[in-house]
């Protein structure tokens, strides 16, 4: 009667690891997770480049703006971050040492995303980003230029 009960246990087991175990996606087995708003978490230091184009003018990139900066932005995990920049446009550097914004974000399990920026007297900035280096690296384009940045995890 024990080895019914042993070869039951041992039919239920290969029936249940048979039916779950494709349900687990390859990212389980490997111990890494999907991304979400809490991968980004914490001081991120960003280089910004490229160029502006003029608004309503349909000229080549070249003739555009050259655009060059620096930000710190702290993601709070929810969704939400606030930054400080100082962006230097056409060689003119900003009227404020440091431009403080805000924002929110959203990742998807994919680990791309999307973020809107609200900096002073400016028009909301919409951006696009990629999560690299496990949640160390951002990269991220405005929207609606040809400026892109790149941010690096500030280790504590």
């Amino acid at each position: 009667m024990q080895s019914k009960s042993i070869s039951k246990l041992i039919m239920i087991t290969a029936l249940a690891i048979s039916v779950c175990g494709p349900a687990f996606p390859a990212l389980a087995d490997s111990g890494i997770e999907p991304c979400s708003n809490r991968t980004l978490k914490g001081d991120y230091g960003f280089t910004i480049e490229g160029i502006l184009g003029i608004p309503g003018a349909q000229l080549p990139p070249s003739l555009g703006l050259t655009i060059r900066g620096l930000a710190m932005a702290h993601y709070d995990g929810r969704g939400n971050f606030t930054q400080v920049d100082h962006i230097v446009v056409a060689f003119a550097p900003p009227a404020e040492d440091w431009t403080p914004g805000t924002g929110t974000y959203t990742v998807n399990p994919d680990c791309t995303g999307t973020a809107v920026i609200h900096s002073g007297d400016n028009p909301p900035l919409a951006l696009h980003f990629v999560i690299v280096k496990e949640g160390k690296e951002i990269r991220q384009v405005v929207d609606e230029n040809a400026v892109t940045a790149i941010g690096e995890k500030v280790e504590d």
